[in-house]
């Protein structure tokens, strides 16, 4: 089912949580809700979910308007960060709650729980508790509950934010696997910017209850509409400066071939420079901007080098050798994503 929220509004006394939102979330997709702590997405997921009422605004299921319906009755699965499983219940007493709060046949429970354990790779564990799992099979476990129920729309609240990082790279794989697999509506809310971008079809980046910008994981990545989307989802250092006609950018006195639109010649801009678009190269290379290396940081396969070209205008670039701190190094940019145009710089 295809899931649809406008015009949605929610207060806590005098806070505003979440400002005329508006979204659509694909049928059989896999959409994220991404931003920082307090921006509105965990409200908004739950607002979907019926377990928060909105002040304005409706929620549609497919074709079927639930605003006013209590959660059981909306046909959505909820896996909650802290998997709320019941500690006294074994794994196939909190897979199959549902099913027998619905008086499924006896028969007809065991084997939709046998079939779903096995699914998340949780077979053969049914009569264990959660205290006797690890947190990775637990979340499994959170799932499987979901799941069981065959929900039309599955939420997924920052699912993976207990477990260690290598095992949250395993199950953020697992979680879409078996999304594609159920071919289930699943909206996911995170603040880690590598999981949105590995996991979505869709992202929408939300600011201070706002829904900052929608797309999918690349476009929102390389087409950034804000220096808030830009500086949050990924990596990028934000220069402000001015557009030349030849496509350069005037800033602190040098000319960066950043590959900018001649339309905004002679327009004062901020442009987000990725550091995957930034080269070390040899000295008198053409672009090249002459800089010292201020920090040097080792990122597992690449060292991330900051240098300063001129005072107000520093640079981000990756490498694949380590520089010393102080060394004078050559920086070549090769473009840059204008993210806001002054209004009265024209």
């Amino acid at each position: 089912m295809p899931v649809r929220v406008a015009g949605i509004r929610k207060q806590y006394g005098g806070a505003a949580a979440l400002h005329e939102v508006t979204l659509d979330f694909p049928a059989g997709g896999f959409a994220t809700l991404l931003g920082p702590s307090g921006c509105g997405k965990t409200t908004l997921l739950r607002i979907i979910a019926g377990f928060v009422e909105p002040d304005a605004g409706t929620v549609q299921v497919g074709d079927r308007d639930v605003g006013g319906e209590p959660p059981w009755r909306r046909r959505i699965g909820f896996v909650f960060q802290s998997y709320a499983l019941w500690p006294h219940m074994t794994v196939s007493e909190n897979v199959s709650y549902g099913l027998r709060l619905r008086r499924r046949p006896r028969a007809e429970v065991a084997e939709r729980v046998r079939g779903v354990l096995e699914r998340v790779g949780m077979g053969g564990l049914g009569d264990r508790h959660p205290g006797q799992l690890s947190g990775g099979q637990q979340q499994r476990i959170a799932l499987a509950r979901a799941i069981v129920l065959e929900p039309d729309v599955l939420l997924l609240d920052e699912p993976l934010s207990n477990l260690d990082a290598q095992l949250r790279v395993e199950m953020r794989r697992e979680i879409r696997r078996l999304q594609r697999e159920v071919g289930i509506t699943t909206i996911y809310v995170t603040h880690d910017q590598e999981e949105a971008l590995e996991m979505s079809d869709v992202v929408a980046v939300m600011s201070q209850g706002r829904v900052e910008q929608v797309g999918t994981a690349e476009g929102v990545y390389r087409r950034p509409r804000s220096p808030f989307v830009a500086t949050f989802l990924g990596a990028a250092t934000l220069l402000h400066g001015q557009a030349q006609a030849d496509g350069t950018l005037l800033v602190a006195g040098q000319r960066l071939p950043l590959s900018l639109p001649s339309s905004l010649a002679g327009r004062t801009v901020r442009v987000a420079v990725r550091p995957e678009s930034v080269s070390v190269v040899a000295e008198g290379a053409p672009g090249a901007l002459h800089a010292t290396v201020t920090e040097c940081g080792y990122h597992g396969h690449l060292w991330r080098v900051v240098a300063r070209v001129a005072d107000g205008l520093d640079l981000v670039a990756y490498t694949a050798q380590a520089v010393v701190v102080g060394q004078a190094v050559s920086l070549r940019p090769s473009e840059g994503v204008v993210v806001e145009v002054e209004l009265s710089s024209r």
